[in-house]
């Protein structure tokens, strides 16, 4: 799917983990897709600042944000990190168990060009994939690649946003976890 909006630079970038819903009306979506497994449902939506997660077993939502700092988002929430380096967080609502790690990697020209490569592939076979409009006609499109795999009692997601321009990726690796 290609999207017609350009990212913003990663210094611009936050991530925010919520135990409510956030309304989807905050965001430009330019992509989503829903999942129900036995126990839980999940929504992810791919945005121009990366995505917005949402996961619920009727009892417990966490809604997981990758926004620009200036974006309008609700105050109160229970993780937030601005991105660079390796970064971490945990926490516990309810029932739910919730971990993410997420990191910034900033790549040699070759050696992005090949990451950007393996996410493609990655993305179109076994994930949620979304193209953005590239900053030149000449460069790399930068990517959208969201990664879930539903484990026994839990959710691993695994996300990549790439910055050509930057030659950078975001990630982010979050568990949740029924207890």
């Amino acid at each position: 799917m290609r999207c017609p909006f350009v990212r913003p630079p990663v210094a611009d970038l936050l991530f925010r983990l919520y135990d409510r819903p956030v309304h989807p009306e905050l965001f430009d979506v330019l992509a989503a897709r829903r999942a129900e497994q036995p126990g839980y449902a999940v929504t992810v939506r791919i945005t121009p600042t990366g995505h917005v997660l949402s996961w619920t077993d009727g009892a417990v939502t966490l809604s997981e944000v990758t926004a620009a700092a200036g974006q309008e988002l609700p105050a109160a929430g229970r993780l937030a990190h601005r991105f660079g380096g390796g970064r971490g967080g945990r926490c516990q609502v309810g029932r739910v168990r919730y971990q993410v790690a997420s990191q910034v990697e900033v790549l040699p020209a070759a050696q992005f060009a090949a990451v950007h490569e393996e996410l493609l592939a990655d993305g179109a076979r076994k994930g949620f994939l979304c193209h953005f409009r590239p900053g030149n006609r000449l460069g790399l499109s930068p990517l959208g690649v969201v990664i879930a795999e539903a484990l026994p009692r839990a959710l691993s997601v695994n996300t990549f946003h790439t910055f050509p321009d930057e030659r950078a990726v975001v990630k982010t690796q979050s568990l949740i976890e029924r207890v």
